[in-house]
């Protein structure tokens, strides 16, 4: 029997893009998008629908400002209390997962698909039937919980980031970050642990009179 390309996606092989299969959910994920990028902040049950019907899995008490950009939204999960600011972009040709408590600026894209390195190929190989088609692959990218990512992050494919990481705006990650980390950089590497001697209590002249929750 022969192999969806949906199931190619998940095998991690290569698969072609323009399967008609493909390209309707994509379709109908890119509507969604606009349909969502057209409502007002305030319609929060118009947004929360739309977004059910979008992604995968979208825990309680998240919030995505807008605009919004996703591939096929169906391969992405997304924990409890998200916060997304504007212009949030997952392409999530293979799976997508966050954590609970996760935080993103503007601007941060997640990328799943990898295209070939040769320009010949990147046209196009040949199918098992010998038909002439155009073929990516992908590697799933997973965000573990209470992670905070500055604006314009990219994530590239097949990147795990663990738990409590920090990821400083700008940052192109192409390779897996600890959990506890604070990393930045083009390619991101980790900077330093984040410990206890980060907390806002040992910044008095910013913390002013609010108090750390010590629990």
């Amino acid at each position: 029997m022969l192999m969806k390309e949906e199931d190619k996606i998940r095998a991690g092989i290569l698969f072609c893009p323009g399967d008609p299969e493909l390209k309707a959910i994509k379709l109908r994920t890119h509507n969604l998008n606009v349909d969502y990028n057209c409502t007002h902040e305030d319609e929060t049950e118009k947004r929360a629908a739309i977004l059910s019907e979008i992604i995968g899995e979208f825990g309680e008490g998240g919030f995505i400002q807008g605009p919004i950009a996703f591939h096929y939204g169906k391969h992405t999960k997304i924990g409890k209390k998200f916060f997304g600011n504007f212009n949030l972009t997952i392409q999530d040709d293979a799976e997508v997962t966050i954590g609970d408590n996760c935080n993103f600026g503007p601007n941060v894209t997640i990328v799943t698909p990898i295209h070939p390195m040769l320009p010949d190929e990147r046209r196009e190989m040949l199918a098992p039937n010998g038909e002439k088609k155009r073929f990516c692959y992908a590697k799933p990218v997973h965000i573990g919980n209470d992670c905070w990512f500055g604006a314009s992050v990219t994530v590239c494919p097949g990147v795990t980031i663990g738990d409590n990481c920090v990821i400083g705006a700008g940052s192109v990650v192409t390779r897996d970050i600890p959990p506890n980390s604070f990393a930045a950089g083009v390619p991101c590497r980790v900077i330093r642990e984040i410990t206890e001697a980060d907390s806002m209590e040992n910044k008095p002249e910013i913390l002013a009179d609010n108090k750390v929750i010590r629990e």
